[in-house]
């Protein structure tokens, strides 16, 4: 199941994605809904962020293939984005003046079900709704020289997700790709992940609660590149589907 959130008529509602019909939604996904019965048509809607986390946590260095010189870390090395970085799908990333050093980095993201609290890795499959998909935006030259990540990762528009959340694929192996303008500058699976998503779960479980629709970056493969006004950039992860922004300065 693909469920999407999106805007018609100035309404925003969630729907299950089938094809290029989403049919309506009463209720909400992270409790009791059914569907209403009525559909439109994908073309005719705006796609929204999947969800409206109360805080998005990502992890650093959790494929090896982006490690580099980086010593395997012990434990999933946790970094806060806040809400109000989160973008839409087709919506604009916004370069920031005085950080010409702006990357994409294409990232699964885990989207919470239920309160979640001192779970086991075993238990933290039943705490998850599904997974779509990620742009964890990053300044470089804010990121390498701030104390704290709190511009390098979480300016305005830093935190597109989408299209939908994926509720029925095996997250442990699923093939992710980043595109700029049509060119491949990402491609790995996340059975590279160093940290699997029930780890990382747990792992923040038992220092943070986590509540409905909170969203976890599950951490970028390889090497990133550096974005330019006028750019394109997708981010295709499969049984999910295709997150694209413009880039705008």
């Amino acid at each position: 199941m693909k469920y999407v959130r999106y805007e018609v008529n100035g309404s925003a509602s969630y729907g299950i994605l089938s094809g290029d019909t989403i049919s309506e939604l009463n209720g909400d996904i992270f409790g009791a809904c059914e569907e209403s019965g009525n559909t439109v048509a994908l073309a005719d809607v705006k796609l929204l962020a999947p969800t409206v986390p109360s805080k998005i946590l990502a992890v650093g260095l959790n494929y090896r293939s982006h490690l580099g010189d980086e010593p395997e870390p012990t434990n999933p090395e946790m970094f806060i984005k806040t809400p109000s970085c989160i973008n839409d799908p087709n919506g604009e990333i916004v370069l920031p003046v005085g950080d010409d050093d702006v990357h994409a980095e294409g990232e699964l993201v885990v989207v919470i079900k239920s309160r979640t609290r001192n779970v086991t890795p075993e238990e933290a499959a039943d705490n998850i709704l599904g997974v779509t998909c990620g742009n964890d935006v990053s300044a470089r030259t804010w990121q390498h020289s701030d104390m704290q990540w709190w511009r390098g990762k979480a300016c305005d528009t830093f935190g597109p997700m989408g299209p939908a959340i994926a509720t029925d694929v095996d997250y442990g192996n699923l093939q992710l790709e980043t595109r700029i303008n049509g060119t491949v500058v990402q491609s790995q699976t996340t059975a590279d992940l160093i940290f699997p998503v029930p780890t990382i779960v747990s792992f923040v479980s038992q220092v943070m609660t986590l509540e409905p629709g909170d969203a976890i970056f599950t951490g970028t493969p390889g090497t990133t590149k550096a974005l330019a006004a006028g750019d394109t950039v997708e981010v295709e992860i499969e049984g999910i589907g295709i997150l694209q922004n413009s880039v705008v300065s």
